[in-house]
């Protein structure tokens, strides 16, 4: 058997008036999925468990079967790990955002949390610089570039202990600074680090005018994918939150040429890493952050566009070829909703889709509002479903 878990990052929304009170997923033309859900298991799952933040770190944790009340201890961490950086005890990781503050009002406003997504060679000497600066070990303290806009800092442990909001929460809003024990050097850090961003992204052409300091957690310990549930498996994905997972939960990533993050990332090349990966591994996770992406930036039209992309360019051709390989089986689910007009992550529940050619389920509507009268189930036991086992670790 084959297993394909499908994540369209942020795809549930809201009603939009410019879609005639339709959301994305109704407006969107996807006849394949569409034909799935007409004979699979379709329902409603909680991906963001009470009194946790809505981010992809917790719901992407969820999809895998990892119950984030039990695992989470924060979004940096994981994003470190894809970057190879081995958080020993006493350390504490923070996603460092470079971002676009609008500074002539006070307070100032967040105009991009992604700093308008600065390509990663603009950034990456960008953040070098910061390391330079106000990093390098001194006082434990190091900076350490990603991809585009996402970055991490590794601090002492003490550093942890402070309220941070979300630079994505804050678009178009007045920032909210760090909060708590060790918000006044977080602070500091992110004051002293206008002078440095804004000089070298002057000097590169970018946009970006200050590092963002949030998400902070220490190293979370999973138990391996395949010691839970016998199966090995590869993800594919452009964001190092995804990576992170995978590596954390011994899930190999794979490298796709033009995966991107964004709605220009390669479709195709992610499907046929799908199919190449099942040859001799069970399990294949296709990440695409288009979806999530479009809510951020408040576009229903390319969120739309993105998930007729998802339909027309992975799942009809994936399910074509699946069928001449064997027994499969497909679970679909987003990690949480990002609705347009809001611009960021909320709690409510998604659609789940778990579909098995040889077992047919009772059928439905992948829309929010076509499971909106289904019970909702907590999403990391919707892993057991899929797999039709139990795991050996709880």
């Amino acid at each position: 058997m084959r297993y394909v878990v499908c994540i369209p990052d942020g795809a549930a929304d809201e009603p939009l008036s410019e879609l005639g009170g339709r959301t994305p997923l109704e407006a969107a033309a996807m006849p394949n999925l569409a034909r799935l859900a007409a004979a699979g298991e379709v329902g409603r799952a909680a991906v963001i468990p009470a009194g946790m933040p809505p981010g992809s770190d917790v719901g992407n944790m969820a999809i895998l079967g990892y119950d984030p009340a039990r695992y989470h201890t924060g979004r940096a961490p994981i994003e470190a790990a894809a970057m190879g950086i081995d958080l020993q005890p006493g350390q504490v990781a923070y996603r460092c955002n470079l971002v676009t503050l609008d500074d002539a009002q006070s307070p100032a406003i967040m105009v991009d949390f992604s700093a308008h997504h600065i390509a990663t060679e603009l950034s990456t000497p960008i953040i070098e610089a910061v390391d330079a600066e106000l990093g390098g070990g001194r006082d434990g303290v190091r900076f350490h570039p990603g991809v585009m806009y996402r970055h991490v800092m590794v601090a002492p442990a003490e550093l942890a202990k402070a309220d941070c909001v979300p630079p994505h929460d804050l678009t178009g809003k007045p920032v909210v600074l760090p909060d708590g024990p060790a918000a006044a050097e977080l602070r500091r850090i992110m004051e002293a680090s206008k002078e440095i961003v804004r000089a070298k992204a002057a000097e590169l052409g970018a946009d970006a005018t200050q590092v963002w300091l949030w998400g902070q957690g220490t190293r979370p310990m999973l138990p391996s994918f395949e010691s839970r549930w016998g199966l090995t498996g590869r993800l594919v994905t452009a964001v190092d939150l995804i990576r992170g997972l995978g590596v954390l939960s011994g899930i190999d990533p794979v490298e796709v040429p033009g995966a991107t993050g964004y709605y220009d990332t390669d479709y195709e090349a992610k499907r046929d890493a799908c199919l190449a990966s099942l040859a001799d591994r069970a399990l294949f996770v296709i990440h695409v952050e288009a979806s999530d992406e479009a809510g951020h930036n408040g576009e229903a039209d390319r969120k739309v566009e993105a998930l007729e992309n998802w339909d027309r360019r992975i799942i009809g051709p994936l399910v074509e070829a699946l069928d001449d390989l064997g027994p499969w089986r497909l679970f679909l689910m987003p990690d949480h909703a990002t609705p347009c007009a809001l611009r960021t992550h909320t709690s409510e529940p998604v659609p789940y889709l778990i579909y098995d050619p040889a077992d047919p389920g009772p059928g439905g509507v992948y829309t929010e509002s076509g499971v909106a009268a289904c019970p909702t189930v907590p999403a990391h036991e919707l892993m057991a479903r899929f797999l039709q086992r139990t795991p050996a670790i709880p």
